[in-house]
């Protein structure tokens, strides 16, 4: 309660607000105070139901956006939910690490559409039903084990090791993912050829922030090492920084628009607030990339700091 307020009540309930000659009754004293407490009562009710109903407004618009990444090239723009563009992100990130051109991150991208719908899942179809994994790797046809073919990173590779066994790149992105995959709808992959294509331009590096996710506020603390475990498991070694919530990767160029992309991509997992690089920053909170100041030749990774 504001001091002059408190101040007002002492004096009604002491009677100290008028003289000797006031003529004013102990009752009417009184009732005077009711109205006075009433309507303090009433001051603090409006205040304190306003900011309830605002952080009501707030939480509702919170949940009502729909989380989502998109990668642009030119007019073209596709959509994938959180967990589908860090599956393509890791995919991208291999490919990188491989030395391999953006159309192998493409073909790999449009396979892993067609077969899992770019989920990680533990179960195959009727035609494969010892399937499994990002691109559906049969552990009855030489793939691996299951364990093995259900690690994203070993069945990028593996992925990645069969495609590089032929030309590839003098094919049709559907007749590469073939070669590979062996499948039984051999043109089904040309059906996702474009958002291959523009995933793998965004997360290569190629195409500097096409890529761009929508996601609620960060529920829970991040954990800048296990972020860099993820990073340079997908990537290989890197040159990393730690610094509290802050992860600093030293990594120019399209390498670093891929390290910096990758955040983005898997800033869900990660409880990523912000993704710094070449003079833009991806903010979680403004849902996009704007113009700020960043560290040259870095991309500055930033997490939700634990309590």
């Amino acid at each position: 309660m504001p001091t002059d307020a408190r101040e007002t009540v002492f004096a009604l309930a002491s009677g100290s607000g008028h003289g000797p000659g006031s003529g004013r009754s102990p009752r009417t004293r009184r009732q005077r105070l009711v109205r006075t407490l009433v309507a303090l009562g009433l001051c603090v009710g409006v205040v304190g139901g306003g900011a309830f109903a605002a952080a009501l407004f707030l939480e509702r618009e919170e949940t009502l956006v729909r989380e989502h990444c998109t990668a642009v090239v030119g007019t073209d723009e596709h959509r994938l939910d959180p967990e589908q563009a860090a599956n393509a992100a890791l995919i991208a990130a291999v490919s990188v690490r491989r030395g391999l051109p953006a159309r192998a991150a493409t073909i790999g991208i449009a396979t892993a559409v067609q077969e899992s719908k770019l989920r990680n899942i533990d179960y195959g179809d009727t035609a494969g039903p010892d399937s499994r994994g990002l691109f559906q790797q049969r552990p009855s046809q030489g793939w691996g084990t299951e364990a093995q073919v259900m690690d994203p990173i070993y069945a990028a590779n593996r992925f990645y090791a069969e495609l590089e066994t032929f030309d590839y790149r003098a094919m049709e992105v559907t007749e590469a993912a073939q070669k590979v995959q062996r499948s039984a709808y051999p043109r089904a992959y040309a059906d996702h050829e474009p958002e291959g294509r523009a995933y793998a331009s965004a997360l290569t590096g190629n195409s500097p922030a096409a890529l761009n996710c929508v996601l609620r506020r960060a529920d829970g603390a991040g954990n800048a090492d296990a972020l860099v475990a993820s990073l340079e498991a997908a990537f290989g070694n890197l040159d990393t920084t730690v610094d509290g919530r802050s992860v600093t990767v030293r990594a120019p160029g399209k390498r670093g628009w891929a390290v910096a992309q990758w955040a983005v991509a898997t800033a869900d997992q990660h409880q990523t607030t912000a993704v710094g690089n070449a003079g833009l920053v991806w903010n979680r909170a403004e849902k996009g990339w704007v113009t700020a100041a960043t560290t040259d030749g870095a991309v500055v990774i930033t997490v939700v700091a634990g309590t």
